[in-house]
């Protein structure tokens, strides 16, 4: 089934029915239409499937029986799509009509692009940006790239660190060599740690400002900062870097890395959430080992290089971004 199309949607839902509307209606309107949609419920109790099965009988649903989280719901959809290209669309988004047909150009462009990121732009304010893809930093931070910026600004297609996974294609062949998202992240910088295996592999990831959505945003955890995003995002910080970082690497960026945490920890003490974040640390030191690291491979040397060439100047940009937005504020 769907092996004629070539794409498949992805939509991870748990409780998200009053996002599925205008969502799925956008997907409707595509100017593109060689995509079938596949929605993978995490154990919704607001009458998500229901509603789908009344008005929308010809999407596909997988009923999970639990709520496993964002990346194993999407791998669960991977796995099942059979189609060279996945979208991972999150629930609460409208597409552009352009959207999936500008996705679908960008990623033909080149058999090592893994994936590509659109541009995200916030629902209820759409002068600015939500997200332009990914950066990533020597300090273990990463970056939404273009967040809160005019729309005006990244109207260039470029290379990113890692797209973002809630409005993104890839290349379904690719999840076979690299691996599939990491299902004990649950939610949250999974699509940095994919992003990431994917360049140490030798693939690109790029962005597509022409693939346009609206995105409510924390539209399922509810806010941009609570203790299960703190906590969560603390512990897989650590497993970003203890995974894709070999040892050698590691250790060159253990002071920058710790000193990434430390900022961190001080800015979450002063609003309120220091406590959450350092329990989150403190689950990732101890669960660290269990994690899968990416086996190094000499063939893949260069690649590492070009990565820790990218961190280090993703953090002098974000350093000087950083300082020329607080001293225009003033």
């Amino acid at each position: 089934m769907g092996n004629f199309m070539k794409i498949t949607i992805i939509i991870p839902n748990y409780n998200g029915k009053h996002f599925m509307e205008p969502c799925l209606a956008s997907l409707d309107k595509q100017t593109c239409k060689d995509f079938r949609i596949l929605v993978v419920d995490n154990a919704s109790t607001d009458g998500s499937i229901e509603y789908m099965k009344e008005h929308y009988p010809k999407i596909e649903i997988i009923a999970l029986d639990q709520n496993y989280g964002f990346s194993k719901a999407v791998n669960i959809g991977i796995r099942r799509s059979g189609t060279p290209y996945v979208i991972l669309l999150n629930n609460d988004t409208t597409a552009d009509p352009h959207f999936v047909e500008e996705l679908l150009h960008a990623i033909e462009r080149s058999p090592r692009i893994f994936s590509v990121s659109s541009k995200m732009i916030q629902m209820y304010h759409p002068e600015l940006i939500d997200s332009a893809g990914d950066l990533y930093t020597v300090i273990g931070w990463g970056i939404c790239r273009g967040a809160g910026r005019p729309v005006t600004n990244y109207t260039k297609a470029d290379e990113i660190f890692s797209a973002c996974a809630g409005a993104s294609i890839y290349r379904r062949s690719a999840f076979r060599k690299i691996g599939y998202f990491d299902e004990a992240h649950f939610a949250y910088l999974e699509d940095i740690d994919i992003g990431y295996r994917a360049r140490i592999y030798g693939y690109r990831n790029m962005f597509c400002p022409a693939a346009q959505v609206f995105h409510v945003g924390s539209g399922t955890s509810g806010s941009k900062y609570n203790a299960f995003k703190v906590k969560l995002s603390a512990r897989n910080n650590l497993y970003v870097n203890y995974k894709n970082m070999p040892l050698p690497i590691l250790i060159l960026n253990f002071l920058p890395l710790l000193s990434g945490y430390l900022v961190k920890y001080v800015f979450f003490l002063k609003i309120g959430w220091g406590k959450e974040y350092k329990e989150g640390i403190q689950e990732g030191i101890r669960t660290m080992r269990s994690q899968k690291k990416v086996p190094f491979r000499i063939r893949h040397l260069p690649n590492y290089i070009r990565i820790e060439a990218q961190l280090i100047r993703h953090t002098f940009s974000y350093a000087r971004d950083w300082f020329t937005r607080k001293i225009c504020r003033k």
